[in-house]
């Protein structure tokens, strides 16, 4: 076992709740959960873990609420040196199936409903939480996989991607010496930080390590609609829609912002006007990051970069061809169990984004476009390949072509081009119907066009370029 200040994640995050002690940290409705009580809750869950026999190595999958008890999970999970699989909302029961086929040892949850882990050994927070606390120790081996973070469920699989001990412990977030400096800026304003939807989230999970780590206090809020005026936020995650919604809202009719001290936004790409408005009416509280599941963050903008750009990375990126290639600190190893695709974008230590971009003047990062055929739904990826395969097994389809179009409500819709096999034109319903339930609602086509057939490029290859404008 590792000499205590050479342990792993999350031994900096729990010295963090040992220094907090009665400083709250975890904020619940009316309860408030000290640094002390939930570095009581970790030990008792990770007590009750390794009680079951658990430990380094084994596949844990994480179903939890936004709860001091679910973020203690997440922790105490991560001590016993488990690899975590977090199980987001919004997956369909076939992805979630696939999530709890990846060598999963045990469930745990905190949901009454039983399914769909009926078969696989399910271990109830409440009854992890009845065990003695022991001392804590961090149990990870540098090379085994600390999570499992997934992409999408754009494929009917989401993609896993894996990271190990050694790179989740390297993370900017928990080591305040090696802060960028849009992170200097942003970390004293992360007094109430909101967290809402799910902790499995990448992101969402990530800024509430920094919060801590940073001094402030994790907040959760079951509707973030008014929770920065209710709450008294100071910090949130949001969507570039969600940005759109609440400039409008501010102009129509404005709330009582004066906590906000930094919006977090995520998920898609921020034009420079867009960008440029939300400063002109929230304020100098914009923070813009720019990463992927596989690396962490790569970039962000803070209040006072130029709009438009995402800032000056703190981390290496090349730009080979137009696209983008970085490294990370904490970035992932290789997607689970997918040699074939890990092999396309873990490159000799770099990771391929597929992200085209270039530098101003400046040195600050500007995104132009992607190498990717996706579509980014309220910022979540999904890969356009799976949602054609599915549009083209209607029966009236010969052939099927999606593409991303601008959507107000959620950054980007599919918008599919079917080339019908008779004088029948699918109904968009239809379509929508079969997409759904393949790939889930996000996927499914807000809009669709028959088209005679698929412009081609001079190369031969479909021009979807074409079909976009």
């Amino acid at each position: 076992m590792p000499a205590r200040d050479t342990e792993p994640f999350p031994r900096a995050v729990l010295d963090v709740l040992g220094a907090a002690a009665d400083r709250p940290v975890f904020e619940h409705g009316t309860r408030v959960v000290t640094g002390a009580e939930m570095l009581d809750l970790v030990a008792r869950v990770a007590a009750g873990l390794r009680a079951k026999g658990l430990g380094p190595g084994d596949g844990l999958a994480l179903l939890l609420g936004v709860t001091p008890e679910a973020f203690a999970t997440i922790l105490a999970a991560h001590a016993v040196g488990a690899r975590v699989v977090g199980v987001r909302p919004g997956l369909t029961d076939a992805q979630v199936r696939h999530l709890l086929g990846l060598d999963i040892a045990a469930v745990v949850t905190d949901a009454e409903d039983g399914e769909p882990v009926a078969t696989l050994p399910r271990l109830d927070v409440a009854a992890l939480l009845a065990h003695s606390p022991a001392p804590l120790r961090c149990e990870g081996r540098p090379d085994d996989v600390a999570r499992l973070i997934h992409t999408s469920g754009s494929t009917g699989a989401p993609k896993a991607c894996a990271q190990t001990y050694a790179s989740i412990s390297n993370a900017w977030n928990v080591r305040p010496d090696a802060w960028p400096p849009v992170i200097r800026d942003l970390a004293p304003r992360l007094g109430r930080y909101l967290v809402f939807g799910t902790l499995s989230s990448y992101v969402m999970f990530e800024y509430a390590v920094l919060t801590l780590t940073a001094g402030g206090t994790v907040v959760a809020a079951g509707d973030p609609a008014d929770a920065i005026t209710r709450l008294r936020a100071t910090a949130r995650v949001i969507t570039v829609p969600g940005l759109a919604k609440l400039v409008a809202a501010q102009k129509s009719a404005p709330a009582d912002l004066s906590t906000l001290r930094a919006l977090l936004v995520s998920g898609s790409p921020l034009t420079a006007e867009r960008h440029r408005e939300a400063l002109d009416v929230l304020g100098p509280v914009l923070f813009h990051g720019y990463g992927q599941t596989e690396t962490g963050m790569i970039s962000m903008a803070g209040p006072s970069d130029p709009p438009g750009t995402v800032g000056t990375p703190p981390t290496d990126v090349e730009i080979r061809d137009g696209e983008l290639f970085v490294r990370t600190p904490a970035q992932a190893s290789s997607y689970w169990g997918a040699p074939r695709e890990s092999a396309e974008v873990f490159v000799d230590g770099w990771v391929r984004t597929r992200d085209l971009g270039r530098f101003d003047d400046d040195g600050n990062l500007v995104l132009t476009g992607r190498a990717r055929d996706v579509v980014i739904v309220n910022a979540n990826l999904h890969y356009i390949g799976p949602i054609e395969h599915a549009v083209a097994e209607h029966p009236d389809v010969a052939e099927a072509y999606v593409v991303a179009v601008p959507d107000d409500e959620t950054g980007e819709a599919v918008h599919a081009f079917v080339v019908p096999k008779s004088d029948r034109v699918p109904e968009l319903d239809e379509l929508r119907a079969l997409v759904t339930a393949r790939l889930g609602a996000a996927c499914a086509p807000v809009r669709v066009t028959a088209i005679a057939e698929i412009p081609v490029a001079p190369s031969g290859k479909p021009d979807k370029r074409q079909l976009t404008a």
